[in-house]
């Protein structure tokens, strides 16, 4: 499966029920927990799920509202460390497979979680 082919596979429901499913744990996660100020939950689930649905083939409205991602500069002021990257992937694992998306599509994000995860540390 090709990146711009998932956002056709999934849809706008797969992406909300696999970023739903995700941020869900986030608010009793003693790691990720506090790195998401409560009242703005709703709005960081927005926003992942508006940069995977751009991501991965449908419509930008990330980048329309926000620009260009700047991933790892976005998420500066947060340490990232290797701890903090682990658990933010076991999360997703458990909501990849909460979701129960389709096997081609499940490989496809899996990969790119770990990889971006991976990228995204800033700390020892």
């Amino acid at each position: 499966m090709d990146d711009q082919d998932l956002y056709a596979t999934i849809g706008e429901d797969g992406f909300a029920r696999l970023v739903a499913a995700f941020y869900r744990q986030v608010p009793g996660d003693d790691i990720l927990g506090p790195m998401y100020p409560p009242h703005d939950l709703p709005g960081a689930e927005a926003r992942l799920r508006d940069f995977l649905v751009g991501r991965f083939g449908g419509p930008p409205r990330y980048v329309e509202q926000r620009g260009h991602p700047r991933l790892r500069m976005r998420h500066m002021p947060f340490v990232v460390d290797a701890r903090a990257r682990d658990r933010w992937v076991s999360l997703m694992t458990r909501a990849l497979d909460d979701t129960a998306l389709p096997p081609d599509a499940d490989a496809l994000l899996r990969a790119f979680f770990e990889a971006v995860a991976t990228h995204m540390i800033n700390r020892e």
